[in-house]
């Protein structure tokens, strides 16, 4: 099958077409025939090797953490899913690999393709939108009359969120650029701080959730506007001591704990929390956001689609940082 593997790490690395084998079937996996696939600043991250320690790919290796399409056979165990079926999913971070046109996903990692969308829209979800889940429903609980910022709005995970926080009943302040202002009101935002001529740590005050993927000072910053006993989630980095535990790898303890020293300093010294989130597959939970598309709570945002072919333009596109909402490659 033809697919677009990372021959190396590093500024140097490449995308490059190549024809590999189409993955073989466990018991309980599904091979998809992919249609579109999403486009994340993740993966211009891992081509830069710059989650080697959490993501040991081995290259060459396929890239791709976004997919839409139609199930093309399944695994003797597998009981949810049969050939033809409409799916996307976000695949496990141990099986990527989805700029290509197969991949085997484990049947608990995928759901039924919201029926309101087309494929393309549909790959422009899972990643973002599991994201924005596991930060406010699962991590944050954001309940009705709570105050959220989502910084970056106009961004991928940043457009799901605020439509999430306002379908549970949250407050939602967001960041953006002078050209988005009033684009992210349309979201649903109800206070917009363009970052360009306002400074967000002067404006607001009070919040229960902060939900950041842009890191550094940012984050630290951040950490000034929320209550006592607020909530900051990072998805940038650094990740936290808790990370390692979730990951299963205890020896990493020591290195996340420095790595995220400062901003865990800061956090006590104001009275607030810091947690990283770095959002993990489930089926499950995309169900749950697929029947909310389907209801017409959220609503995918893609500025972009490109042809299979140009996949690392796509992905050198994203790496900008300047998309509105998400970009997608068409496979078919």
């Amino acid at each position: 099958m033809k697919a677009f593997v990372v021959d190396k790490y590093g500024k140097n690395g490449t995308l490059t077409a190549a024809d590999v084998p189409i993955p073989t079937l466990g018991d309980r996996d599904v091979l998809v025939r992919i249609a579109a696939s999403g486009v994340n600043p993740l993966d211009e991250k891992i081509m830069a090797g710059e989650f080697k320690l959490l993501l040991p790919y081995k290259p060459p290796f396929v890239l791709g953490n976004d997919l839409a399409g139609v199930v093309d056979r399944v695994g003797p165990a597998v009981r949810e899913f049969a050939p033809g079926d409409e799916v996307f999913a976000r695949p496990d971070t141990g099986r990527i690999g989805t700029y290509a046109e197969y991949l085997a996903v484990s049947e608990d990692d995928l759901a039924p393709k919201p029926a309101t969308l087309t494929m393309v829209e549909a790959a422009s979800l899972p990643l973002v939108a599991l994201t924005a889940w596991q930060a406010l429903v699962e991590k944050a609980d954001v309940q009705p009359g709570q105050k959220v910022l989502i910084h970056a709005g106009s961004g991928g995970v940043g457009t799901i969120a605020i439509q999430l926080a306002k379908h549970l009943g949250a407050h939602v302040a967001t960041t953006t650029s002078t050209a988005n202002v009033e684009w992210v009101r349309e979201l649903g935002a109800d206070e917009v701080i363009d970052y360009r001529n306002e400074d967000f740590a002067v404006q607001l005050q009070g919040f229960d959730v902060v939900l950041d993927p842009l890191g550094g000072d940012n984050l630290v910053k951040s950490l000034a506007v929320l209550r006592p006993g607020g909530l900051a989630i990072g998805l940038g980095g650094p990740p936290d001591p808790a990370f390692a535990a979730q990951l299963g790898k205890p020896l990493l303890r020591p290195i996340f704990a420095l790595l995220s020293r400062k901003v865990r300093a800061v956090a006590r010294r104001r009275g607030v929390r810091y947690s990283f989130l770095f959002m993990r597959a489930e089926g499950r939970q995309l169900r749950q956001l697929g029947a909310l598309v389907d209801a017409g709570v959220i609503r995918p945002v893609v500025e972009r689609v490109f042809p299979f072919e140009q996949t690392p333009e796509a992905v050198d596109y994203v790496a900008t940082g300047r998309v509105k909402g998400k970009v997608v490659v068409s496979v078919v």
